[in-house]
């Protein structure tokens, strides 16, 4: 591009650049001018330093007869005066294209000028000192020296008159390279690269060889003259910091050709660049530079590249191998990458692991070229690696890049652990990709050492003999997390590499069996989304019955996984079957109430990609895409029938699940099939042509998804309690529905919102405020609309602060502010597309005024009479509110109301309305607030006239203050901080430093208000002090240097560190603990993040010291911030089962390189503790250091086994060991764990031998502290080595006869309890590779032991008790010998042996299993009638995990000659009758009385459930009702088959099946639906397989066609059925005024639907109804319910005729359609009425009270004119009334 063509687009551009200013733009092309006038003259040449987005400064010199020089100068001179008045920030606004073509301007003309000595002394006005500067110049004369090398090369490789400008940018950039105190590190290295890249531009090797190792000397610390060229110029560096040699390595690797790399010094024609010099600085960079891990280890992978680019020219050179093995450059290559793959700095391992596998490549190839077909090199690596434990993650990158060298077989050959590593990797959050990356390389290279010849199933086999186990384990596995990671990870990749392998997992997998059902549908899943192909074939017949199992399944990821098998498909035109179409519409109403929110999300995905395949596959068949056969419209039908099932689940009354799982439905129907455009989404938009499917489905009459019904049903979840079903139907209503509401519709709603908006119900004044938003937006956009909406509301805020100065309480109930104040925050901020044109400066001053003056009202309502500075407490706002309502009520109090109300424990009415309207009121005006000022000050920058002054924003600044200083509820002070954090945000973004400094003074004031003294009440977290310095500091800009931040951590820790003053009193809040709070909640703060963690060191120190402060405050709040701040460090927990949940996934390597000063001050902690005791009297007095316990948890947090390749952690263990000596227990047992961490993996047997070798002979003194801490520490070690290890080695074998031979340690001749358990617990983890004649040994002494009678207490017995218990019963032969001896043994040790029990699961053996289950039976009744309620609590549990438990899915038959009496069973039902003991003992008891229960007391057992199933009941009461069923309902209906009494019993008992069915707690329907599932399989005849429990609506669907089969003519059957119902009064719902109370009375139950339960029962009571032909007895029952209930049903209908809803919207028919009792009456009077009708159809009943037609016609007329009017029914109820009218 032409000069002046550059100068056209350069004006252009400033021209049109929008994000610059306006007064940027105009001085930005007055400059181009300039510019455009000096090119008029002979010649323009233009010396500029330029950067993109910074400031330009240019000079422009031109040389022609003097008549126009100095004109030319001139206009050259006003043009670089006009671009320096512009600031860096505005033409930092300037688009990426239009600052480059500046930057292509300026570098055609810098080589143009080059000759003329007065442009280029304009280089030297560069300052080196301005970094943002320096970067763009050498962004500049690197793109000049890459792109135009042939223009560059004659100034720098020949001898001429112009070098000089070029020698002056080299003397530049070498200075550049020696600045290390303000020159960033990416400045230094884009120098070198500049550096390289100039001379890459000689042409011949020598010369440019010379300059490169010129180039490398210039790094060394003494001033040295570089010679580039006939460029010469002196290096002096500034300091001493190697960033200069790292980059200049980076460039000369980055930059030159392989000839200069392998030049030769000109001294020798040897050495080698790339080798010689090259290399043993990159190698002692990676040793020395630890702050600069990553760009080290990134030059040592260049150099890596390099290496193998040029090695065939090394060859040449050398005429030798360039990695012979045993070489010194191999080693060294191999031990840095070696030692560095764990390192904790992020990137170097990933670049370590890139280093190795080029270090290979390289080996290969010098191998391969030299015909060494040994390469013993890597059968050393694998050897090294296959040593690392299974926690290293390097390990397993390091396999994969060995694996291609070596061999599948040969890893697989001597990695035999292979298997289990992988499943623990897998089961572990940061291992699993490492792990599933190298199973795959595993199998891929397994598949390429197949031969070729073998056929795909073939493959498959020799697959399937390796890893099926391991794929079927993780996929079946009980550990969601292994089993996600196996079917995420492992399953793909195997299919797609062995495609038949799906055969042979599909053969091993069983659906009846635990865990196979998910495993098999993901087996498909996978199949299909890889193949394409469908998988129904794959099985025959039974793929869609197993299918059908699996979406029946109770568990909600089998399900999930059945569900995505069903929907998803990998071509979106793959248009679904009749039968998954059929399958869907059974799933999909069955699970709308589900409470997993996970289920529900992808619920909706799953259904959206289904309903994508029917949208998709029905356009292309339109479009003829799919062949002219005749068009299939059930597919379209499928849509119409998905599209109207919400509406039926979206009625008040029903659950908060099924309404948002609707919800999510309708949206994907809405998202899919309609032609809504939505412009935020980048996928999932419907087609262009979907209208075409449209029009055909509304030619059929289907698809209306927009009808006023189905809106007044969504405008009837705008009044939902819950906020989500609020937003979600609001959101769909704006987005899918007409822009505009009918004008009926608006005006109900306006009038329903002001009304909403005055209730003193936080979420009644949240509907409002919705409402009124939505109103805002769904009318036509009108900016006085929006003004006259803002006006009426501020009219409204004005009247309730009015009316709260002159009664608070009338405000509070009637008038309680803060609904308004959330009205005006939708409007004004959600709604308003521009503030400016809703708001003017009148409004926004007397918006400001309102909200100071409420927050100073209620500020003064909650201090009352106080004068005091400090926040009120707790106790002096209750006062002064009531004080405050005894004002207002009317005068005083009697002393025997005052007396009543100091003994009330609860808050009155009238307390909670002031209160409520209160602090709720504080929290919206502080986020009204805070986004105000955000929107305006946002939108400020495209108006000129501002709304918001300095003196406005300050008095923002002091309602924050006063609210978040002198309110004490959390509520408020929380609420008002986000609104906080948002106004400071927006003023320290501001580019007002005016502005700027408003957060920062009040910081400042803040700090200041720490540092005083004086508070008068005692503030535990120092009230909302913390909050608004947190909110400060979380505005700051993250990428600045955060001074605030660093202001205040400096002045809080000199805060903290202050001495307490020597008469400091503890009833007040002293600086320094209000000083640690605050650190506390900047440490907690997730505004900081990662910012806090730099000043991590010093607030640890600090907390640890605090500890030992003699101020109890000041203790307490240390110990609280060393909390949170470990929690911080530590960051996320080890996903690993076997970490536990206490263990962390940072190192210790790790931890200590993040934070290297922690390392000194911890280490001197526990070495000073570990001194002490090492003090000949340590052991006689107590010594306590504060700090040593939270070091020793820290430590014990971080993840072991990672090797430290460091070896400076190796300081921490003598330490460790010596705290085993502490005489405090805790200490010694964190010690142990503390030592596991922080030793190495291959330091575990070093230790282990260490430990072992001290333990002490019979005869010798000890101390019983150390000893016992020896043992713990072995212990710990033992169970980490063996974990990883589980080879006998000689080591180990060493360690075990060590621990033999103390075996006295474990026996009485050991007095100490602890001791002999500590022994027993190493003992136990040894003991499968101990010999039988020591086990057999301990255990007989212990079992003598155990049974001696013990004198006086003895400390520790119980634990050694519960030890020696655990040791002996993990052997079979002498567990049994241990519970035959149950009746002899002492209640301490018959105690720990029920615990026992509950804790392990060692006694599953079937031998074992009965011994035990008769001891515990025969001693049932002595336990009973003991006095201990824990005692028998943990027996009965015990008892009932023998009986119930044992792998057996299918209850046993109820026992005939049981040892334990009737008697037993007496005791335990009149426990539960007269409710003794407690809940958790009676729910044990209730579980243990069915699994021995008998007929005779049958009833009693049934009445005792009728009475726990309730509701109100305790939840572990309710779940051993549903216990109790699958104990023993199936076995009670078995045993009373031939009975005359089974009807009755199995009729109470489906009874309560569905009662529990229908209950609140997930358990306890979890466990009733296992009741029905047990039945429906015993009725199916089916084999003693394990039982599928099925989904609790299936399993409530069962319950009822069992109760219809089996009962229907049982007496009582038509009252359990109705009872079910809810009740039909509708005169008494429509006659009750709402409750005017604050809090609502919650539901006993709120998972119960009512509605829902009525529309199931409605078919079974036709059901019945059909069948009182057959039974005489259950028509006379029929035909009482008639005469009984026919009047008040006929009553009920006249109601509703009465209600005759409006042709437009009525408020009062909206108040009716959003309440919930309305519904559920309506629900329960149609199902009775249609009931009623199909009886008097069926003759079941006369008809002289009622005539059928009439009725028939009434109902109908009902039903249609509600359904037309927002309330929605269920398609079968709408069905079953048709169908009757069409019986007539």
């Amino acid at each position: 591009m032409s000069f002046e063509n550059l100068i056209k687009s350069l004006r252009d551009a400033s021209i049109t650049e929008n994000s610059t200013p306006e007064n940027g733009c105009q001085t930005l092309q007055l400059f181009v001018d300039k510019l455009s006038e000096s090119s008029r003259f002979v010649k323009l040449f233009l010396k500029c330093t330029c950067a993109v987005g910074s400031v330009i400064k240019s000079q422009f010199v031109c040389t022609d007869r003097s008549s126009v020089k100095r004109s030319k100068e001139r206009s050259l001179e006003e043009a670089a005066q006009l671009l320096r008045q512009i600031p860096e920030a505005q033409l930092r606004g300037l688009e990426e294209e239009h600052l480059l073509l500046l930057v292509r301007l300026l570098l055609s003309l810098q080589l143009e000028m080059v000759s003329i000595s007065t442009a280029c002394r304009k280089v030297d006005q560069v300052s080196c000192t301005d970094s943002f500067y320096t970067v763009q110049m050498k962004h500049v004369c690197l793109q000049a020296f890459q792109l135009l090398p042939n223009k560059v090369a004659p100034l720098v490789w020949e001898e001429n008159h112009s070098k000089e400008a070029v020698q002056r940018i080299l003397q530049a950039l070498i200075d550049i390279l020696g600045q290390v105190s303000f020159l960033s590190k990416d400045t230094r290295l884009l120098a070198g690269t500049a550096v390289a890249m100039l001379i890459n531009t000689a042409s011949k090797s020598t010369a440019a060889g010379a300059a490169a190792w010129n180039l490398l000397q210039a790094s060394h610390p003494q001033p040295y003259q570089l010679t580039v060229g006939v460029l010469q110029v002196i290096c002096d560096p500034v300091g001493k910091d190697r960033v200069d040699r790292l980059a200049v390595s980076r460039g000369l690797l980055t930059c030159c050709r392989p000839h200069i790399l392998l030049s030769p010094s000109h001294n020798t024609t040897q050495a080698c660049l790339l080798l010689d010099v090259l290399f043993p600085l990159v190698y002692a960079l990676c040793e020395e530079m630890q702050d600069c891990h990553y760009l080290a280890f990134e030059v040592l992978t260049m150099w890596l590249k390099r290496a193998k680019e040029c090695v065939t020219d090394l060859w040449k050179m050398t005429g030798a191998r360039l990695l012979p093995d045993g070489s010194r450059l191999l080693q060294r290559l191999t031990h840095i990458i070696w030692t560095n793959a764990e390192s904790p700095v992020e990137g170097v391992p990933e670049f370590a692991s890139s280093a190795f596998t080029l270090l290979l490549n390289l080996y290969a190839l010098d191998s391969e070229q030299f015909c060494d077909t040994s390469r013993a090199f890597y059968f050393t690596l694998l050897e090294r690696l296959l040593k690392l434990p299974w926690e290293a993650k390097a390990k397993y990158h390091r396999l994969c890049a060995l694996l291609p060298h070596v061999g599948a077989e040969l890893v697989l050959d001597q990695y035999t652990e292979v298997s289990g590593h992988l499943l623990k990797c897998l089961s572990t959050n940061h291992l699993s990709p490492c792990g599933s990356e190298f199973y795959k390389c595993l199998i891929q290279q397994q598949r390429r050492e197949l031969p070729a010849s073998l056929a795909e199933v073939d493959l498959a086999g020799r697959w399937a003999n390796c890893w099926r186990p391991l794929l079927l384990e993780a996929l079946t596995s009980e550990v969601t997390l292994l089993q996600t990671n196996g079917s995420t990870y492992l399953l793909p990749c195997t299919l797609q590499v062995f495609p038949s392998a799906v055969h042979h997992l599909l053969a091993s997998l069983d659906p009846h069996e635990p865990g196979h059902l998910r495993a098999w549908a993901c087996v498909l899943s996978s199949y299909r989304a890889i193949s394409g192909c469908s998988p129904w074939a794959l099985q025959g017949s039974s793929t869609f019955k197993t299918l059908q199992l699996a979406l029946g399944s109770a568990d909600d990821k089998v399900r999930l996984a059945a569900l995505n098998l069903l929907c998803c498909s990998p071509k979106t035109r793959d248009i679904p079957s009749a039968e998954e179409i059929t399958i869907l519409k059974e799933f999909v109403p069955q699970n709308l109430n589900c409470e997993s929110s996970p289920f529900r999300q992808h619920l909706q995905a799953a259904v959206r990609r289904f309903l994508v395949r029917v949208r998709d596959g029905c356009l292309a068949h339109i479009r003829g895409v799919k062949g002219k056969k005749k068009e299939d419209v059930s597919h379209q039908s499928f849509v119409e029938w998905l599209g109207e099932l919400p509406y039926s689940s979206l009625s008040p009354g029903h659950s908060y699940q099924r309404k948002k799982t609707a919800l999510l439905l309708l949206s994907a129907v809405l998202e899919t099939c309609t032609d809504t455009w939505s412009p935020d989404k980048k996928k999932g938009q419907p087609p262009a042509n979907v209208g075409l499917l449209i029009d055909c489905a509304r030619q059929r009459g289907q698809w209306d998804f927009f009808c006023r019904t189905k809106q007044l049903l969504l405008i009837s979840c705008l009044e939902d309690s819950t906020n989500e079903i609020r937003e979600l139907s609001a959101g769909m209503l704006l987005r899918f529905f007409p822009p505009t509401f009918p004008a009926d519709i608006s005006e109900v709603l306006e009038t329903r919102s002001m009304q909403l908006l005055r209730s003193p119900r936080v979420q009644e004044a949240q509907m409002g405020a919705l409402m009124m938003k939505m109103l805002l937006q769904n009318c036509t956009a009108n900016a006085g609309r929006n003004l006259c909406v803002v006006r009426v509301l501020l009219t409204e805020l004005e009247e309730h602060h009015l009316t709260a100065k002159a009664d608070m309480m009338l405000s509070a109930r009637t008038k309680p502010i803060h609904g308004v104040l959330c009205a005006l925050q939708r409007c004004l901020l959600e709604a308003a597309d521009d503030i400016y044109a809703t708001l003017d400066r009148s409004l926004m001053t007397k918006l400001l005024d309102l909200l100071e003056n409420i927050s100073l009202l209620l500020l003064a309502a909650l201090h009352g009479d106080r004068e005091a500075h400090a926040p009120p407490s707790f106790c002096d706002m209750g006062n002064a509110i009531s004080s405050l309502i005894s004002q207002e009520s009317g005068g005083g109090r009697t002393d025997e109301e005052e007396e009543e109300e100091e003994e009330c424990v609860l808050l009155s009415e009238e307390h909670s309305l002031v209160l409520t309207c209160c602090w709720v009121s504080l929290k919206e005006t502080g986020i009204f607030l805070g986004l105000l000022v955000e929107k305006v000050l946002k939108e400020s920058k495209k108006h000129s006239e501002r709304l918001l002054t300095k003196r406005d924003l300050v008095r923002a600044s002091d309602v924050f203050k006063d609210i978040l200083l002198k309110c004490r509820h959390w509520g408020a002070v929380e609420g008002c901080g986000l609104g906080f954090t948002k106004f400071c945000t927006s003023l320290l973004n501001s580019s007002d430093p005016d502005l700027k400094d408003i957060p920062a003074q009040m910081l400042r004031d803040g700090l200041q208000v720490v540092q005083c003294a004086g508070s008068t009440s005692v503030t535990r977290r120092a009230a909302g002090l913390p909050m608004l310095i947190l909110c400060i500091l979380s505005s700051e800009e993250v990428s600045k240097a955060r001074p605030l931040l660093a202001l205040s951590m400096q002045t809080l820790l000199d805060t903290a560190r202050r001495p307490l003053d020597e008469n400091w009193d503890q009833t007040l809040d002293l600086p320094q603990v209000c000083a640690v709070h605050t650190l506390q909640a900047l440490v907690r703060g997730a505004g900081l993040g990662a910012a806090v963690l730099q000043f991590a060191p010093a607030v640890a120190v600090l907390s640890l010291t605090l500890l030992r402060s003699p101020c109890w405050a000041m203790r307490n709040a240390a110990l609280q911030l060393y909390s949170s701040l470990c929690s911080r460090m530590l960051g996320q927990r080890s996903g690993s089962v076997e970490a536990g949940p206490t263990q962390h996934s940072m190192s210790p390597a790790a931890f200590f390189f993040h934070y290297p000063t922690l390392q000194a001050f911890l280490l001197g902690e526990l070495r000073g503790a570990a001194q002490h005791l090492q003090r000949p009297t340590a052991g006689a007095k107590l010594h306590l250091q504060p700090s040593l316990y939270p070091i020793l948890t820290l430590l014990a947090q971080l993840q072991p086994g990672v090797q430290d390749s460091s070896e400076t952690l190796l300081d921490f263990l003598p330490p460790l060991l010596q705290l085993s000596a502490s005489p405090i227990y805790s200490v010694r047992v964190m010690a142990s764990k503390a030592l596991v961490a922080m030793t190495p993996p291959l330091g575990y047997f070093d230790l282990l031998l260490k430990l072992t070798s001290q333990l002490p002979g019979p005869q010798e003194s000890c101390s019983h502290n150390r000893l016992h801490g020896q043992l713990l520490q072995t212990k710990a070690l033992l169970d980490r080595a063996l974990c990883s290890d589980s080879v006998l080695s000689d080591d180990l074998r060493e360690v075990v006869n060590r621990i033999h031979s103390s075996m006295w340690l474990g026996t009485t001749a050991q007095c100490c309890p602890l001791v002999r358990a500590a022994y027993l617990s190493v003992a136990g983890s040894l003991r499968r590779h101990s010999c039988e004649t020591f086990l057999s040994q301990l255990s007989d002494r212990l079992m003598h032991d155990l049974h001696t009678p013990q004198e006086g207490l003895q400390v520790g017995l119980s634990s050694f008790h519960q030890r020696a218990l655990h040791f002996l019963c993990a052997d079979p032969k002498w567990a049994c010998q241990t519970w035959e001896s149950f009746s002899a043994a002492s209640p301490e040790l018959r105690l720990s042996l029920v615990s026992w029990l509950l804790d392990s699961q060692d006694w599953q053996q079937i031998e074992l299993k009965e011994v035990i289950q008769r001891v515990l039976q025969t001693n049932l009744k002595e336990a009973l009638l003991g006095d201990s309620v824990d005692y028998r609590t943990t027996y009965l549990t015990a008892l009932v995990s023998v009986m119930a438990g044992g792998g057996s899915a299918l209850p046993q038959p109820l026992p005939n000659s049981e040892p334990c009496s009737s008697e037993c069973l007496h005791l335990l039902l009149l426990d539960l009758e007269i409710q003794k003991g407690g809940p958790e003992y009676l729910s044990q008891a209730l579980h243990a009385a069915s699994l021995i229960l008998k007929t005779s007391m049958l009833q009693r057992w049934c009445s005792i459930l009728e009475c726990q199933r309730a509701p109100e009941a305790p939840e572990v009461l309710r779940i051993a009702c549903s216990e109790a069923l699958c104990a023993a309902g199936l076995p009670l209906i078995n045993n009373l088959r031939d009975h005359s009494s089974l009807p009755a019993i199995m009729m109470k008992l489906i009874n309560t099946g569905l009662y529990l069915l229908q209950d609140q707690s997930q358990e306890v329907r979890q466990k009733a639906a296992r009741f029905a599932s047990l039945l429906h399989h015993s009725r199916r005849g089916n084999d003693q397989r394990s039982v599928c429990i099925m989904q609790i609506n299936q399993a409530l669907l069962l319950l009822l066609d069992l109760l219809l089969q089996e009962c229907w003519d049982t007496p009582g059957a038509l009252e359990v059925l109705l009872s079910h119902l809810p009740q039909a009064d509708l005169r008494s719902v429509l006659r009750e005024a709402s409750s005017c109370s604050l809090y609502e009375q919650d539901e006993a139950n709120v998972f119960a639907e009512p509605s829902i339960m009525s529309a199931h029962l409605l078919p079974y009571l036709l059901q019945m109804a059909e069948k009182s032909s057959h039974s005489s007895a259950l028509a006379q029952t029929l035909t009482a319910w008639a005469e009984k209930n026919t009047a008040q049903v006929l009553d009920n209908l006249t109601d509703c005729e009465q209600l005759q809803p409006a042709e437009t919207l009525t408020p009062s028919w909206l108040a009716l359609l959003v309440d919930p009792r309305f519904h559920c009456a309506l629900w329960g009077l149609f199902v009775r009425a249609v009931f009623l009708l199909h009886l008097l159809k069926a003759s079941a009943c006369p008809q002289h009270h009622c005539d059928p037609l009439r009725m028939q016609m009434r109902l109908q007329t009902v039903c249609t004119l509600l359904t037309q009017n927002g309330v929605h029914f269920s398609p079968a109820l709408t069905s079953t009334v048709s169908a009757e009218e069409a019986r007539l």
